[in-house]
């Protein structure tokens, strides 16, 4: 055997070792990307309905139809949301009489393989899924702002 053959030889035993090192360390940093666009999404989403909860007279359905319609930006693959549009939970309380509105979302993601034995010594949910949620709230009323809508309407009707 030359030295040649053997150079060779020894190449293909590294890449055999490299190679699923390499798939390995991408797969480490897909799911992390994956679930990161899930919550952006989700955030950006709570706070546009907290916004429109709060400037506006819809209902329920209303304000669940826009939020599914903003969540449908996150593909429906399960490293990013597992259990299309119903699997969503959205929930809006408020406006209270101080402007006060709280938006919840939670959406289920279910990790690769590689990273699923992993969660699941951590306590995975349901069927190995990983729960995200997302909590907004605030006050679209400014502090500075006397009286109610009626006062308002009044003085400058």
């Amino acid at each position: 055997m030359t030295g040649e053959e053997r150079r060779l030889g020894q190449m293909s035993v590294e890449a055999a070792l490299l190679v699923p090192v390499v798939l390995a360390v991408v797969a480490l940093l897909v799911q992390p990307a994956c679930v990161l666009y899930t919550r952006a999404v989700m955030a950006a989403t709570a706070g546009e309905l907290a916004r429109l909860a709060a400037t506006s007279r819809g209902g329920e359905d209303e304000l669940r139809s826009f939020a599914l319609r903003r969540l449908a930006a996150v593909p429906d693959v399960p490293a990013f949301h597992e259990g299309g549009p119903a699997a969503w939970d959205v929930e809006v309380t408020g406006p209270s009489d101080d402007g006060a509105v709280e938006v919840l979302i939670v959406g289920r993601v279910r990790p690769l393989p590689l990273l699923g034995a992993f969660v699941s010594m951590l306590g995975a949910g349901a069927g190995g899924s990983v729960e995200l949620r997302v909590r907004t709230s605030g006050s679209l009323r400014s502090q500075w702002i006397g009286g109610e809508y009626a006062d308002w309407v009044e003085m400058w009707g």
